[in-house]
């Protein structure tokens, strides 16, 4: 796993497995479960055979605590989900785990014991304002639980500016929070703009801002500006243009073939 997360590296297409709500949670429905853990399979093998390097499993269980958290039974079943990926994969795979919105320890836990190789990190540095509150970091509480489990080859790619993270103060640029991730210990960091142009700005800024430092974009790549925006990232987490009915749907083979074959040609 050393070395697969590296800025100027080969170029990273990790395919988003957005999962059903899970067991302790307020909309888990009853009996599910199987179904949510088969269909997750089933995308994380496409994205396998399609070619792309790897997935990032994501809780979507509708509503959050805002607190660094996870309920037993949700930690359980992210384990569970993320043992049988490894098992329908190779260590080739690079899994990912997200127990959203910012429970990192329990990720991490996850990720060792499970078979993951990184984490994404809602909020590493400083807080958001999220649609179920404010969400404040806690960078040495997550690196100490880190290096106590032995988990120090656990990647965490961090938020720094997306939908899912913005500097709740407005005070600092998406450069200034990438160099802030960075000194808490962040292997790479992710970002996204639904404008193309602004989100080529930003990654610009944090290349000169801190250099050496893997971005992955973090949404709104889709076949059609795939190129554009990956001539310039590390990588991406890639959803909705690989499901089959939309957001949240089962990831199709064939699409990811396709945007595989698009990042490809950037590297030849």
């Amino acid at each position: 796993m050393d070395g697969w997360l590296t800025a100027g590296g080969r170029k990273l297409v990790l395919g988003m497995v957005h999962l059903s709500p899970l067991p302790g949670t307020p909309f888990h429905e009853d009996g599910s479960f199987g179904r949510t853990l088969d269909t997750a399979v089933r995308s994380a093998r496409a994205l396998y055979e399609g070619g792309a390097d790897g997935c990032l499993i994501q809780t979507v269980d509708r509503v959050y605590t805002v607190d660094e958290e996870s309920d037993p039974a949700r930690t359980v079943a992210m384990g569970l989900i993320t043992r049988a990926v490894a098992e329908a994969t190779d260590e080739r795979f690079h899994i990912g785990v997200q127990l959203m919105r910012n429970a990192l320890t329990a990720s991490l836990a996850v990720a060792k014991v499970a078979g993951g190789g990184y984490i994404r990190a809602g909020a590493l540095v400083g807080q958001t304002l999220t649609a179920h509150g404010m969400v404040r970091a806690d960078p040495l509480r997550v690196m100490e639980y880190r290096r106590r489990i032995g988990a120090e080859h656990i990647r965490i790619i961090a938020e720094i500016d997306s939908m899912h993270f913005r500097w709740s103060d407005g005070q600092k640029t998406t450069a200034e929070v990438a160099r802030a991730a960075r000194a808490v210990g962040a292997d790479a960091v992710s970002l996204c703009h639904p404008d193309e142009d602004t989100a080529l700005g930003m990654i610009a800024s944090v290349r000169e801002a801190a250099p050496g430092l893997p971005v992955i974009l973090a949404g709104h790549t889709r076949h059609e500006n795939a190129a554009r925006l990956m001539a310039a990232a590390d990588g991406a987490f890639v959803g909705t243009c690989l499901e089959r009915d939309g957001w949240g749907g089962e990831i199709d083979r064939d699409r990811v073939a396709e945007y595989v074959d698009i990042v490809r040609r950037l590297e030849r």
